[in-house]
């Protein structure tokens, strides 16, 4: 499988109100890949910072599960490549269990704004940020 995997950074941004939100939003729209991960911090950010109801951000969730119905678990092997990554690409801990489950559902770009835009993972992640002008299409 190839295609895209989104950071929590987007889903976020996807349900906001910022001028980020329409970027969000068209990168979702072709639909991708996530991990549990990502849907754990969404919800807790959504209910800490955004004051989200249950009833929200059960929504928010079912959203993005139609936009990205391949939903990556964190196991074991996971978290094993994600030390592995934090090791050798210097990452922080969570955004390298992001990249490792990018990595295990054969990914082959992650859409983040906090990861090193153009930073290329094991030879086939690329990871980009959409926010960034004339870099907002797959390449």
């Amino acid at each position: 499988m190839s295609g895209a995997f989104f950071d929590t950074n987007i889903l976020i941004y996807a349900f906001g109100t910022t001028d980020k939100a329409a970027t969000a939003q068209r990168v979702l729209q072709d639909g991708g890949t996530v991990g549990v991960q990502s849907l754990n911090e969404f919800t807790a950010v959504a209910l800490r910072k955004l004051k989200f109801d249950w009833p929200t951000i059960e929504a928010g969730l079912a959203a993005i599960r139609v936009l990205c119905p391949t939903i990556v678990p964190l196991t074991d092997a996971v978290h094993r490549d994600g030390l592995r990554i934090a090791q050798r690409y210097r990452l922080a801990l969570y955004d390298s269990m992001i990249v490792a489950a990018a990595l295990h559902a054969g990914c082959d770009r992650l859409y983040s704004e906090d990861m090193q835009h153009g930073l290329v993972i094991d030879d086939r992640l690329h990871i980009a940020n959409p926010f960034l002008r004339n870099e907002n299409s797959p390449t």
